[in-house]
């Protein structure tokens, strides 16, 4: 079994100067970390501003009469793109929240079983606890190697800790820690006909990999589109599957909550108001995928094609110069790659809860280079993990190189 990627052939590794420009990024930074928050162009910001004017001109007409519409407008064009269907897709602020959301409303019994990979984003794997703890489910934790040889390695302990107790599974699509894109078609399917419903982490996934939602038939899909798809940031969104929608409630109850309306489902409703706020990244979505879908002759396929041959050049430059071997096989590989680096000198927590090491300033405030140090799978263990976005050029790996040479 092989995973699959887009094979239309890419333009140069060497970003054109218009790509770089697209982008407010400060040119005193080597940005090669587009995957924890990625990175917004500067057309899709206007259009962004454009909407904010709107909104503000006229707030009433904006919220009441208009937004609903607007919402709808913006929930079809996703739904396309990810190939699910509007009506089963709301917008959330992040994937967080949308694995929150999820967990949050389903019922667990004592003795439960809530599936888990060791490599789940942290944020999603304490809700999951949580849920646990107050329900008294169990969290059964299935541990993937990595460095990881094959496909079927992850199949294995997945499946292998699948037992008639398993309530669901939250797995990754692509783990944000390791890099992984993970067999989930494969998973889901197997999952499902073990009566065992998924919960599906795809932070990264839309806009890096291939997606088709109605293929892929999870139970419950969650994505950023801040990310790869390069929206606003508060842009996200969770797709539940039409006979799961009864059970799942937004985690702010509001006014849909007892709407007498008939004309949508209580699932579109209860989403779509959930207290005032600034909806302009969801609406905005539309015009990142068209934008991005542009920069490129072969559209989405070719974006995506080119920023994993970029992973994989820059990740091939970085594990020659540490004298590593490559971790995974290519085949699980989109547009982040993380590679082992020696442990850290101290296992100190950071004040900071998303940084831990300070060899991430240091590249940072030495040579210009914004890029994670990743704690994994505990500290000292650590990884150093590269993005690929069409504003990167191998150059710029090679600097990393050059640097780490150094620090380490």
């Amino acid at each position: 079994m092989r995973l699959k990627f887009p094979t239309k052939k890419s333009q140069s590794l060497v970003t054109s100067a218009p790509a770089q420009s697209v982008w407010p990024l400060d040119p005193a930074v080597t940005f090669l970390n587009h995957g924890s928050f990625g990175s917004c162009p500067l057309p899709v910001l206007e259009f962004q501003r454009e909407l904010r004017e709107r909104m503000e001109r006229q707030p009433v007409k904006f919220f009441v009469r208009d937004l609903e519409e607007l919402l709808d407008w913006a929930r079809i064009r996703l739904a396309k793109f990810l190939g699910g269907m509007a009506e089963n897709l709301v917008f959330v602020p992040n994937a967080t929240s949308g694995v929150n959301a999820v967990l949050r409303s389903l019922d667990f019994d004592p003795g439960d079983e809530l599936l888990v990979t060791d490599h789940e984003y942290n944020a999603c794997r304490n809700a999951l606890d949580y849920v646990a703890q107050r329900t008294g489910a169990k969290v059964v934790v299935a541990k993937i190697p990595f460095p990881l040889g094959s496909v079927e390695e992850i199949i294995e302990v997945v499946m292998g800790a699948v037992t008639w107790r398993t309530r669901l599974a939250l797995l990754d699509h692509v783990t944000s820690q390791t890099g992984l894109v993970l067999p989930i078609e494969f998973l889901v399917r197997e999952l499902n006909a073990r009566n065992v419903d998924t919960l599906v982490d795809g932070a990264h996934a839309p806009g890096m990999v291939p997606l088709d939602l109605h293929s892929l038939n999870a139970a419950y899909y969650t994505g950023n589109c801040h990310k790869w798809i390069c929206a606003p940031k508060g842009a996200a969104f969770l797709h539940v599957r039409a006979d799961r929608q009864k059970d799942i409630r937004p985690l702010v109850i509001s006014h849909g909550a007892n709407s007498a309306r008939t004309d949508r489902s209580r699932f579109l409703i209860e989403f779509g108001w959930m207290g005032t706020g600034d909806p302009t990244a969801a609406l905005t979505v539309p015009k990142a995928i068209e934008f991005v879908r542009s920069l490129r002759p072969g559209g989405w396929d070719e974006v995506m094609k080119h920023n994993r041959d970029l992973a994989l050049a820059a990740r091939r430059i970085l594990c020659a110069a540490l004298d590593v071997s490559t971790p995974c096989p290519e085949e699980f590989i989109g547009a982040l790659a993380s590679v082992p680096i020696p442990d850290a000198r101290s296992a100190k927590p950071s004040k900071n809860p998303l940084y831990l090491d300070p060899l991430q300033d240091r590249l940072l405030e030495e040579f210009g280079i914004e890029v994670p140090v990743i704690p994994w799978p505990a500290p000292p263990k650590r990884l150093l993990r590269i993005s690929a976005q069409l504003y990167n050029s191998l150059p710029q790996y090679e600097k990393l190189a050059g640097a780490l040479k150094k620090l380490l």
